[in-house]
């Protein structure tokens, strides 16, 4: 996986992720969406190398990104923001992308995890689990935008596990097999930690 930092940056190869600071504090969702949209536009011209105003991202029924214009370039998208930070995945297969900030002053939402998520966390030292939370919400939903789902697929449904600081595995009674995702932690500028997580579905 390629992770990029700025929006001019040009990815060599698929799948990719761009996570962009933009300093900016959306107010609302509606900012936030325009705010992803207008990142996302700017960074997808460059890849394709094409006019900012020809690139067209709508969304589909279940409120999944698509790249409409450029017709037939057979990619998926996948796009998120926290904290004025904007993350954009691209891939040749479903892709998903989240960022969620540390929350150091909040208890974590225990009771929409798997059972074995809320054991790993009860196993971890009272001081990490704020990144280890937020790494393994990040990463649920990420694979749940991947599936082109996203939380109509119960939480609890699926179990993420951490399997270092860049990896992460989701065991899913649904497929056949383990999928594995990666993880990246960074500063958006401020004072916040932000946690990302990306998955490519085979």
């Amino acid at each position: 996986m390629l992770w990029l930092d700025s929006s001019d940056s040009v990815a060599p190869a698929l799948p990719a992720v761009w996570l962009i600071p933009t300093g900016t504090s959306p107010r609302d969702l509606g900012e936030r969406s325009a705010l992803r949209r207008g990142v996302a536009r700017r960074l997808l011209a460059r890849q394709l190398g094409c006019m900012d105003e020809h690139v067209v991202i709508a969304h589909d029924p279940a409120g999944q990104p698509l790249l409409v214009q450029p017709e037939d370039k057979g990619l998926h998208l996948s796009l998120a923001t926290r904290a004025g930070v904007v993350a954009v995945a691209l891939a040749s297969q479903p892709v998903g992308v989240d960022v969620e900030r540390v929350e150091t002053q909040a208890l974590p939402p225990l009771d929409v995890l798997h059972p074995a998520e809320r054991e790993a966390l009860d196993a971890i030292a009272p001081d990490a689990r704020a990144l280890a939370f937020a790494c393994l919400w990040a990463a649920k939903e990420a694979y749940v935008k991947a599936l082109g789902t996203g939380f109509g697929r119960a939480p609890e449904s699926f179990a993420v596990s951490l399997v270092s600081d860049t990896h992460f595995c989701v065991a899913d009674p649904l497929r056949p097999t383990d999928m594995t995702g990666y993880l990246r932690t960074m500063k958006n500028g401020g004072q916040d930690i932000l946690a990302a997580a990306v998955i490519v579905l085979d």
